[in-house]
């Protein structure tokens, strides 16, 4: 496996930053998600923005403009000539001293990683998946801007913590106002009476690249679509659930706690935005 590593193509065991790198020290740095079909980077420009919009955000300057940081994606890509993978930039604070200040550090580190990544087992895309509502909370927008994609998943890994002592794939992170944020890894959506709903920008949530396609898949297929503040009483009442992520791309939610959801299997709203989705991605557009 080839790692684009500031500039250059190494192999893994020798893709390699100091441990005074700010990035390891604090988390202070960030990243995207990013998944390739066929080798198309899929919603590539709204990776990209996302990655320099995160960055500017924290005031990191990125060393390279978004059109290097385009053409390493793609040299990377080319490198490990996999036909369907995942993508992963990350942009580091740089070597600095033990102290805090960010302005210490000298040249960023940035560094691409190609891989292939499977969140859930195959057969839970039919079968779904169970949640939990996690005790520990999103971190509040008024502490900390939610869209930025930060290194520092401290928060988003102890609600994680809960959902493997539970014995389940992912859980719910309430904010602090009791209302349904997203899941650790990825946006959650419900349908209730035949529309889609999920929760705002405002909910404290990290706007999802796939949670976007999605929104415009539903209006694309006349299936209302909203965005609005919901309780987890919403999330047991609903008649369908599901989870959107580049990793995880369309996940039916078929329990959450000890509530099934409606059936207990994937609903109709959720297969057939599933099927317009692997559509979408394998057409030229979606890049």
């Amino acid at each position: 496996m080839k790692i684009w590593l500031n500039g250059k193509l190494v192999d893994r065991g020798a893709a390699m930053i100091g441990v005074y790198d700010h990035g390891i020290l604090y988390g202070d740095g960030v990243f995207e998600g990013i998944r390739a079909y066929g080798r198309r980077i899929f919603q590539c420009k709204a990776h990209i923005e996302r990655f320099f919009e995160s960055a500017r955000q924290i005031r990191l300057t990125i060393p390279y403009t978004p059109q290097e940081v385009e053409a390493a994606l793609r040299e990377t890509i080319a490198a490990n000539d996999y036909q369907y993978s995942y993508i992963r930039p990350v942009v580091t604070r740089g070597e600095g001293n033990l102290g805090l200040n960010p302005f210490a550090c000298s040249q960023p580190n940035v560094f691409i990683i190609n891989d292939h990544i499977q969140l859930y087992p195959k057969e839970t895309y039919e079968g779904g998946i169970a949640l939990i509502i996690a005790r520990t909370l999103r971190t509040s927008a008024t502490m900390l801007s939610p869209s930025v994609k930060s290194l520092n998943y401290l928060n988003n890994i102890m609600a994680k913590i809960e959902c493997i002592d539970a014995g389940v794939s992912e859980a719910i992170m309430l904010n602090d106002q009791g209302n349904v944020a997203e899941c650790t890894g990825d946006n959650i959506f419900i349908v209730k009476d035949g529309t889609v709903i999920t929760p705002p920008a405002s909910a404290g949530i990290l706007v999802g690249i796939t949670r976007a396609v999605v929104l415009r898949l539903a209006r694309q297929l006349e299936i209302p679509a909203v965005e609005k503040n919901f309780k987890p009483e919403a999330v047991y009442d609903a008649d369908e659930c599901f989870l959107t992520g580049t990793a995880a791309e369309i996940i039916p939610v078929t329990k959450v706690d000890r509530t099934t959801i409606a059936t207990g299997k994937a609903g109709p709203i959720t297969k057939k935005l599933t099927q317009a989705f692997h559509q979408y991605t394998q057409s030229p557009a979606s890049e």
